[in-house]
């Protein structure tokens, strides 16, 4: 009995525990080497990467030594992208189950060169670092939902004002042609009642002349 909780013990451990995928390769001028991990949804995964200084003093990368850098899921747009670097890191939350796929190419240069990649990729639970490299990626990106949101206020905030503005412009022009419509209705009456007077006052002129009345 003690021998089957050992072992399911161990098996919810296995499961459990984070995957870790760390590896030394190289790769050649205008080389691709990609890597596969399959991710389950809403897992976290962080990964980074350097090339590795083949100067002994520490002398500055040569020319020849970046990288192209791609993190792409099982479907839609890529994760993460770098171009001609020489190290970089990445985090995301997986949004489906599957096999994503990071892509590592070196440019393509003359003479050809060998560069040598470190490469780790986590998912899981992580060490201390590499959580503070994922929630900076995960406030960064809460600070920008939160300036994207702040801004959409400001511009229905903005759009909300202008509108009323723009009511209150209609609302005085409407009290302005109303009033100009009452006078040139109240002058019409006035033109109207002269116009019929005098055609009255000339016809009975007229009758008086010719002693019809």
């Amino acid at each position: 009995m003690d021998l089957r909780r050992s072992s399911i013990l161990l098996l919810i451990i296995a499961l459990l525990s984070p995957r870790t995928l760390s590896m030394r390769y190289e790769l050649k001028s205008s080389k691709t080497k990609c890597i596969g991990e399959e991710i389950h949804e809403n897992a976290m995964s962080i990964g980074k990467y350097f090339i590795v200084n083949p100067n002994e003093d520490h002398h500055p990368l040569p020319d020849s030594h970046k990288i192209i850098v791609k993190v792409m899921p099982p479907q839609g747009k890529n994760l993460h992208e770098a171009d001609n670097v020489e190290a970089g890191q990445f985090s995301f939350t997986a949004y489906e189950n599957g096999s994503y796929v990071a892509c590592i190419t070196a440019i393509d240069y003359k003479p050809e060169t060998t560069l040598t990649i470190d490469f780790d990729w986590k998912t899981g639970v992580h060490s201390k670092e590499w959580t503070n490299v994922a929630k900076k990626s995960q406030v960064d990106m809460m600070e920008y939902q939160v300036k994207t949101l702040m801004d959409t206020v400001i511009s229905i905030h903005e759009e909300m004002y202008y509108l009323r503005e723009r009511e209150e412009e209609m609302q005085e022009l409407n009290r302005s042609t109303n009033s100009k419509m009452a006078w040139l209705s109240f002058g019409s009456l006035v033109v109207c009642l002269s116009v019929a007077g005098l055609q009255f006052w000339h016809l009975k002129t007229f009758f008086e002349k010719k002693k019809l009345i």
